[in-house]
């Protein structure tokens, strides 16, 4: 059986609002355009996930929302993965069920933990530093979550906002 893993950094945040906790921060107008324009291509590519777990930071719900998936998709808020390290990213991944999960973070774990979990890095002038609503697509021969180890993964496509918008 194979599992499929479509990681997302979070779209452009709007650092305008002073005194607003980092947790607390939205997108700005950019980050709102590439984030529907990410789901637009997913669905296009056949990626819609069947669970997603998300940061619970503003940001990262804030692109989940808008990428317009359909209503009955399980979605798991967690602070686990507010800036967390790939270890923890992977450690919540374990806990899923869903064949084909999304999962939305930060830099810099979401980089670290895209880079740790693919056999060879896809031929993508920006997977290096993984910018603001990068996505990877990536397969595993795993019949569970629990069996992802480091290095296993397949990557099947990867994107960044800027070639969509």
């Amino acid at each position: 059986m194979t599992r499929t893993l479509i990681l997302m950094r979070h779209a452009k945040s709007d650092w305008t609002h002073a005194g607003l906790r980092d947790h607390e921060r939205p997108l700005n107008g950019r980050g709102r355009v590439s984030a529907k324009a990410l789901g637009s291509w997913l669905r296009a590519g056949g990626h819609v996930p069947d669970e997603v777990l998300c940061s619970s930071a503003t940001r990262t719900g804030e692109t989940l929302q808008r990428l317009e998936l359909p209503s009955e998709t399980p979605v798991n808020y967690t602070s686990d993965l507010y800036h967390a390290e790939a270890r923890m990213m992977r450690e919540v991944l374990t806990r899923a069920t869903g064949a084909r999960v999304l999962m939305v973070g930060h830099n810099p774990g979401i980089c670290d933990f895209a880079h740790r979990l693919v056999r060879s890095a896809p031929e993508h002038p920006r997977f290096e530093d993984y910018p603001t609503g990068a996505t990877l697509v990536v397969q595993f021969d795993i019949e569970s979550w629990r069996e992802i180890g480091w290095h296993g993964g397949k990557p099947m496509d990867f994107v960044v906002p800027r070639e969509l918008t």
